[in-house]
């Protein structure tokens, strides 16, 4: 008696679907449970989707779900044979069942695991092997492997014998590439990479157009390494070498990039393989990447500048087809993988510009080292970033530079995880594993990466496993800590060489073909060399274009120091008025009815303009007048301290309404965005940001002032130092609250002392105003002005409020920030006995507090500006007091933080040669200030007592 065949089974449905009458009970209740599995059940074998099953497979294919465990009966069932016939067949079929369930298990086992067996280690260490791989492990036999079986859930054939599965798979998986992408939970993304990377088994076929493109730029890379270690011996360059198929893999990235329309792609990396890259991708002359060796103008770079191997550069790249793609390598420090949110930022700015609101026509690409991606925190801020919608650039090509050991770390001295690359597994992205000596394995990955990135608009990693085949840099000394790895490297031949082997082997490029492309690149390397050592050689400057045409750094000029920045009494009113409207039907918060009230209050000149809303109506103007505006920060929509709400939720429906997105049908752009939980990652993300954006405002909120520290990388390695560095200006603002309340030491310094201490050369802008008109002008002063240097402003938390803070509208309809304010209270100056000398809030507490007890003898001059020291207007106050008074620098900090050390620095201990100045202060402490409340009032009060002369 024979089993019914798959067709058989098939055809008894249909006729079941039409009839069930003539059928037994038996089948009667099989097909009935067959029917409510396909609706009910999600397997996994089949990709997270049943619908295409069919009646045999229910048995067939997975044995896992109790209403698809009955075996299939012999046709006697049908026809009612006997129950002895009935049962050999249902064991039989039972067989059957069970063994394709164990196929099953193994497919899913190839695709979760493969990678742990892929010959990835172009070293050619041996890995262990992996149990889920092997079909015994799954109780499948040698005398299986010409069996037949369901393949429906492979791309390709439905019938396949187990061998053939078997090698399919592991072509697919286990050879020089190994994929991580079963971690994604959307079952259609597992099957469109899966049917992808088993439809071609993991393999490209590379045209021989294309073969000798490959080799061609295997051949710029080696000959390039090999030529600059020749002629600039005991140079550090953090050669490629090891790793040379990066220059054909961002080749191939570029090409690809074309055909996906993208128009502009952002590159950020550390230093290896940066001269490479320079000089093979981004077209940098040789000549100049060899003068810059030889360094022969040393008076022009006293104090500034940077290495070789840190420096950026913009190119035009033209495809093959022809198409033009704009690519900016990013400046970079030595401090690894803190470029990616800048270089991200960069990307999203640009995308904004152009309108890209699809994020496919402006892209980045990451080049990491393995050890930095598994170790530094801001690769996981970055990554974190990426499906956030203030944040997203339509996904990131990352690509790790696997050295298999870090300095002189080893892998497993430096992580953790299996790869350098687990990190990334946070995200529901694929993880292409790949053998940097398999340049066509590479190429594969490459593109699909690529089109993986450009159907679901996110990230992708390719972990490409090269070496270093000359250690950390070119004086390193590898074999110490790595003579066996060092021993199978120094054997090895270049990647270059061991391709074009293989090529030759399939006859596919000649010997002499390869050798002329070999020729050709070093003539042409040496007759660059011999030209950037011709006397008095000038090499070619990237100066600022573009977009920064208008824009200059270096010294402010005169004309731009008191720049009016006052709007118009029409257009400032209508701008608040629009802040405090909502849209017909907004269920606003109760709360805030009365607070909007004000607003409109403030909009008629019936009350000041308070703190939050004069900041609100310089970005409101601003964005009136063409200027973009982002402000990024923890919970800024609403603000830290509730004061700022430029975000409203409707109470029912929690929709959000932005009033500064709402001014005008031709107004710029406005985005205010809740930033994640992250300082190095955000701040790195908005300073990139505005290095495209110069006419833009750029802003990034703390929330707290003391919060900023955690983005101290940032700020010391790029805001600070960059122009001097790179020669890059940006006119990013960081706003940090800051002032002692009695919060505690984590809730009161904004670090002012840290600033004022990197403060050099017109290098940043450093403020602490004290009303809100000052707040309003120095925010429109930073757009207005066409000089263009960070801003620092201290802002306020507990004045927020303060009726002393607020302004006349008038205040903002005219004038400009007042780098010094001089006591508006004093009538008799030479009756003035004793000057304080202060900034932010302890001034305005010393104001009322003076005031309070009438003390007619002491003035209070506000240095609303503390860098760059606005020496003259300083000046000029202090002169309006004569000589015989006392001065007195007042500051809530310990001495040995805030402004003392800097003043006393700048100033001296006698200021313009005439007043001596005195300190009052808090006395010196290692943590910024008291975790008690009642302490901190004590020692404000002494502060202000010793300030007041009491």
């Amino acid at each position: 008696m024979s089993v019914l065949s798959r067709e058989e089974v098939e055809r008894l449905y249909l006729d079941f679907q039409q009839d069930p009458t003539p059928f037994s009970p038996e089948w009667r209740d099989y097909f009935t449970k067959f029917a409510l599995w396909k609706s009910k059940y999600r397997s996994e074998s089949h990709g997270g989707n049943t619908n295409g099953a069919t009646a045999s497979e229910a048995v067939l294919s997975n044995g896992s779900t109790e209403s698809v465990k009955r075996p299939l009966r012999a046709y006697s069932l049908f026809r009612s044979h006997s129950a002895t016939e009935g049962q050999e067949a249902s064991e039989r079929d039972m067989s059957i069942a069970q063994l394709q369930d164990r196929v099953d298990q193994l497919v899913r086992g190839f695709r979760v695991r493969g990678h742990l067996e892929a010959k990835v280690d172009p070293l050619g260490r041996p890995r262990p092997t992996n149990r889920d791989l092997h079909p015994e492990t799954y109780g499948l036999l040698a005398s299986d492997m010409d069996r037949p079986f369901s393949t429906r859930t492979i791309f390709g054939d439905n019938i396949r014998t187990l061998g053939e599965i078997v090698q399919k798979l592991r072509n697919t998986y286990c050879r020089s590439i190994g994929a991580q992408f079963m971690h994604i939970d959307d079952h259609d993304i597992r099957n469109w990479l899966q049917n992808r990377m088993e439809g071609s088994e993991n393999r490209v076929h590379l045209d021989r157009t294309t073969q000798l493109r490959v080799l061609t730029r295997l051949t710029d890379a080696v000959v390039f390494e090999e030529f600059v270690r020749k002629k600039f011996v005991g140079a550090k360059t953090f050669s490629l070498e090891g790793a040379e198929s990066l220059i054909p893999l961002l080749d191939t990235v570029m090409e690809k990039a074309g055909e996906h329309g993208v128009r502009e792609a952002v590159l950020g990396m550390a230093h290896r393989g940066r001269l490479n890259v320079l000089a093979n991708i981004m077209g940098k002359r040789n000549e100049n990447i060899f003068w810059s060796f030889d360094d022969p103008n040393p008076d022009a770079n006293r104090g500034g500048g940077d290495v070789l191997y840190h420096l950026g550069y913009s190119t035009n790249w033209i495809t093959s087809q022809n198409q033009n793609i704009h690519i900016s390598l990013c400046f970079n420090p030595s401090h690894l993988e803190f470029v990616n949110p800048v270089a991200m930022g960069r990307c999203r700015s640009k995308q904004d510009r152009i309108e890209d609101v699809d994020h496919k026509q402006v892209m980045t690409v990451l080049i990491h080292g393995d050890a930095a991606f598994a170790g530094e925190g801001i690769v996981q801020e970055t990554l974190n970033l990426s499906q956030l919608a203030g944040y997203q650039v339509g996904g990131t090509l990352h690509v790790i530079l696997n050295n298999q050991v870090g300095f002189t770390t080893t892998e497993q001295e430096g992580r953790s995880t299996t790869y350098a690359s687990d990190v990334a597994k946070m995200l529901q992205i694929p993880i292409f594993h790949v053998n940097g000596e398999d340049p066509e394995a590479v190429a594969q990955v490459v593109q699909l990466a690529m089109d993986f990135r450009h159907q679901f608009q996110r990230d992708v990693v390719i972990d490409m496993y090269c070496y270093r085949r000359l250690g950390h840099n070119e004086s390193d000394e590898p074999r110490y800590t790595q003579p066996l790895m060092y021993e199978v490297i120094d054997a090895r031949p270049t990647v270059r060489d061991s391709y074009l082997e293989h090529l030759l082997q399939m006859n596919e490029v000649t010997r002499e073909e390869a050798d002329r492309i070999a020729e050709a690149r070093r003539s042409k390397l040496q007759s660059d060399f011999e030209r950037a050592n011709v006397e008095k050689y000038e090499p070619d400057t990237q100066t600022m274009g573009g977009h920064w045409e208008s824009y200059y750094g270096g010294e402010l000029r005169e004309e731009e120091r008191y720049l009016d920045t006052g709007v118009p009494l029409g257009k400032l009113s209508y701008v608040i008025n629009k802040l405090a409207e909502v849209p017909t039907g907004f269920n606003l918060n109760s709360k805030l009815v009365r607070p909007l009230q004000m607003r409109a209050e403030m909009a008629g000149d019936k009350r000041p303009i308070d703190w939050a809303t004069a900041e609100l109506a310089a970005f409101g103007t601003l964005a009136l007048e063409g200027h973009p505006i982002r402000l990024s920060g923890q919970d800024c929509g609403r603000g830290t301290f509730s004061q700022r709400h430029a975000i409203l939720h409707d109470t029912a429906t929690e929709k959000r309404y932005c009033g500064l997105k709402h001014l005008s049908d031709d107004q710029a752009m406005v985005d205010v965005i809740n930033s994640p939980l992250s300082e190095a990652g955000v701040l790195g993300f908005d300073y990139g940001y505005s290095l495209d954006t110069p006419e833009g405002l750029t802003v990034w909120e703390a929330q707290f002032g003391d919060f900023s520290n955690a983005a101290q990388v940032i700020i010391d390695q790029f805001i600070t130092s960059a122009e001097d560095k790179w020669r890059r200006l940006s006119n990013l603002v960081m706003m940090l609250p800051h002032g002692f309340e009695g919060a505690g030491p984590e809730h009161c310094s904004a670090r002012l002392e840290r600033y004022l201490m990197l403060s050099a050369e017109n290098n940043i802008q450093v403020v602490y105003p004290t009303t809100a008109a000052q707040h309003f002008h120095v925010l429109r002063r930073q757009v207005k002005r066409n000089w263009r240097k960070p801003l620092v402003i201290l802002t306020p938390k507990g004045l927020l409020r303060d009726p002393d803070v607020s302004s006349p509208l008038q205040d903002l309809t005219k004038g400009c920030f007042r780098d010094v304010i001089d006591d508006p209270y004093v009538t008799d100056p030479q009756g003035i006995k004793r000057v304080l000398l202060c900034t932010g809030k302890i001034a305005v507490e010393l104001l009322k507090e003076r005031n309070t007890r009438g003390k007619k003898d002491t003035a209070i001059v506000r240095l609303e500006q503390l860098y760059p020291l606005p020496l003259a207007d300083l000046q000029k106050t202090l002169a309006r007091y004569g000589t015989d008074f006392q001065l007195f620098w007042v500051q809530e900090e310990p001495w040995n933080m805030g402004a003392w050390q800097f003043l006393l620095t700048r100033l001296g201990e006698r200021v313009f040669g005439k007043y001596q100045l005195n300190l009052v202060s808090r006395d010196e402490s290692a943590s910024p200030s008291t975790g008690s409340k009642n302490a901190h009032k004590l020692e404000q009060k002494d502060v202000i007592d010793a300030a007041l002369g009491k």
